[in-house]
């Protein structure tokens, strides 16, 4: 027996629109967490949480840790909002 998943048509047609749209999606999730962050500047607790989620969006991107890591050190918003348009 295979110890794999069977998946209908459907449920195939969506798993693979999922892929090929996952560096939009990951753009446009960053794009939010940069307005979040712009919008959350009083409130260090947000901000914090606000940050760690940038830093695991991008890491499921293909660009490399030794750009985007200074970004995030420095807690730079526009640096980083710099950087997601040259994703999109």
């Amino acid at each position: 027996m295979a110890g794999g998943r069977e998946y209908s048509g459907s449920q195939r047609k969506i798993i693979n629109r999922y892929y090929d749209n996952h560096d939009t999606i990951l753009a446009t999730r960053l794009g939010e967490i940069v307005t979040d962050i712009a919008l959350a500047e009083d409130n260090q607790k947000k901000l914090d949480r606000l940050w760690t989620r940038a830093e695991q969006a991008l890491s499921k991107t293909s660009v490399k840790p030794e750009i985007w890591a200074p970004v995030l050190k420095n807690r730079d918003a526009q640096a980083l909002a710099r950087l997601i348009s040259k994703l999109a």
